[in-house]
């Protein structure tokens, strides 16, 4: 029996987690751990994208949320910025195929416009080409970060006040969940972050008020089934109270 297999055992399949969200780490230092250019990182690193969707649809996971690029991302140098574009456009083009075998849906989040043409040409075809999918959802997060999205809610919800469309004491939390770019969307259960950083990094912050934080020092493309299926298995060892006492919990 095979590491991964004697994990799968131990999973509860009644108790998978609906929505995983990853920070996807590492990449750059697993490339500089090795001597080669960080543009090496991020190329395996869609190797661990192809294995965590892969897994997340046999696993069951409802919706899989990866966080790809964020806001603060465009500061690194342009180079690397031009790399990131090119190769995620290529990677999500190339994987079209399977994602339709297996009947995953792309969804697009974030300031999707800043995307330079190609890739978000690219990007747009393949979620189009996915909107008929029925099974897993995958989210990625491109051009992303939390204030940007809350601020663009706060925008929203502000201009419908300005037009006398909506009363600020009726503004609630499902209001803002609302006009988030997640909206529909449940909550993730589990947070995952790779590479050892221990932060949030501006991802979901709204979202992951409740989420259970799961934090390896495995490197993003030494992120695989093994992997996680252990965070997996750490999440079915927490007990979830949302605010109640074990008792509550355990007399429901």
């Amino acid at each position: 029996m095979t590491r991964l297999d004697d994990l799968l055992t131990q999973i509860d399949h009644s108790r998978i987690p609906r929505h995983v969200a990853i920070i996807m780490d590492g990449n750059g230092r697993w490339a500089n751990l090795r001597g080669r250019p960080r543009s090496d990182g991020h190329a395996e690193g869609v190797t661990s994208v192809h294995r965590a969707v892969e897994f997340s649809s046999d696993m069951g996971i409802e919706y899989l949320t990866l966080y790809a690029f964020s806001t603060e991302n465009w500061n690194r140098p342009q180079e690397e910025v031009d790399t990131l574009m090119h190769l995620i456009g290529w990677a999500i083009e190339r994987e079209l195929p399977e994602l339709l075998r297996n009947n995953v849906r792309i969804h697009l989040i974030g300031d999707i416009d800043r995307i330079p043409d190609d890739a978000r040409r690219r990007l747009r075809n393949s979620e189009q080409a996915t909107a008929h999918c029925t099974g897993l959802r995958l989210l990625m997060c491109l051009s992303y970060s939390s204030r940007w999205e809350i601020t663009e809610a706060a925008r929203r919800l502000a201009r419908r006040v300005s037009d006398g469309d909506l009363d600020p004491e009726s503004i609630s939390e499902q209001s803002i969940a609302d006009n988030l770019a997640t909206a529909g969307i449940p909550d993730p259960d589990l947070l995952i972050r790779t590479g050892g950083e221990q932060r949030i990094s501006n991802f979901l912050l709204y979202q992951i008020a409740y989420s259970e934080l799961y934090f390896t020092n495995t490197l993003w493309p030494d992120f695989d089934k093994v992997a996680y299926a252990e965070a997996i298995i750490d999440f079915q060892q927490r007990e979830r109270r949302f605010g109640k006492t074990s008792a509550q919990v355990n007399n429901n």
